[in-house]
């Protein structure tokens, strides 16, 4: 059986979402001295291939260590729109249902945008474009994931909310500059009710989603397969760094 590892993978040069704190690695022993070696990790629950639980956005939400298996182990399908995006780009439903694969109802959904080729560790790095300049999805979407009825999402960039439909607006204001150029008003095309809309719309139901996916991705699109989710199984904490594989032709 062969598995798809779609985890980013990490060391401590992994930034973080911005304005979050960098992760560290450690030594508090070593060979040397103590016959064994021993780490300390300090990471924020934000940093590199994570899945942000409902508590991340609801007050008294499920804690990520309680969701079941059941739901973060399922069929699923990985969506290429990386054709259709660029910069800033506001993708919507029709992107993805324009692709030769067929989504359905109950799924968990991968949406590759083909960001993942500019995270910290990758030739082409660029942490603004990954983070602050990435494609996101237009404010529609959220009402047909809902309707779809998804068990859970991934992105393979540092967000599922487009870049300008968040805290990046406001955190850097020369790129919402640049993004305004492009896109227009942002006001009117992201109203401030509709603030994070794929995070404060899909949460308190239950649709959660991981963001920083990557690995061996681009082996997989669109193609239905059985996907596997897996943070760690913490108490009373709201997101978790993860790890997610694929089984191909099992979906």
């Amino acid at each position: 059986m062969q598995i798809y590892d779609l985890t980013q993978p990490w060391d401590d040069n992994c930034p973080s979402w911005p304005g979050y704190p960098n992760a560290k690695t450690y030594y508090i022993k070593r060979l040397k001295d103590h016959k064994v070696n021993a780490q300390m990790l300090e990471i924020p629950n934000h940093c590199g291939t994570h899945l942000d639980g409902q508590r991340h956005f609801v007050t008294n939400g499920i804690a990520i260590g309680d969701e079941p298996l059941d739901k973060l182990v399922t069929k699923g399908v990985i969506v290429d729109i990386s054709d259709r995006v660029e910069d800033f780009s506001v993708y919507t439903k029709d992107d993805l249902l324009a692709q030769d694969v067929e989504i359905k109802k109950g799924d968990a959904l991968v949406v590759h945008t083909g960001y993942h080729k500019f995270a910290y560790n990758q030739p082409d790095g660029d942490e603004e474009r990954y983070f602050l300049k990435h494609p996101g999805p237009d404010l529609e979407f959220a009402d047909w994931c809902l309707e779809m009825e998804f068990k859970w999402l991934a992105i393979d960039n540092g967000s599922m909310d487009h870049p300008m439909n968040g805290a990046i607006r406001k955190h850097r204001p020369d790129i919402a500059r640049l993004a305004e150029k492009k896109l227009g008003d942002l006001d009117a095309l992201f109203p401030e009710e509709t603030y994070h809309i794929m995070h404060n719309k899909l949460f308190p139901s239950g649709m959660i989603h991981a963001e920083n996916i990557g690995g061996d991705i681009e082996q997989l699109l669109n193609q239905r397969v059985l996907l596997g989710c897996f943070p760690w199984r913490m108490i009373d904490v709201e997101s978790s760094p993860c790890r997610i594989v694929a089984w191909p032709g099992m979906g």
